[in-house]
């Protein structure tokens, strides 16, 4: 399993890479991240920083 730290506004999350479903612009230029199973994550950064971030970690 790998783990990514994407970081937040309220706090920081390490989700697991391979559970993340898509991302989606949200607002005040923050990302959403949708997750397996769960609820949508609002981090940081754009779409491309956040992929970046999955994609490299």
């Amino acid at each position: 399993m790998k783990f990514v730290q994407l970081d937040s506004r309220g706090g920081n999350y390490l989700v697991v890479a391979s559970n993340v479903a898509w991302l989606r612009v949200g607002e005040n230029g923050q990302t959403l991240v949708g997750i397996v199973g769960g609820q949508p994550l609002l981090v940081t950064g754009t779409p491309e920083s956040v992929a970046e971030k999955i994609l490299a970690g």
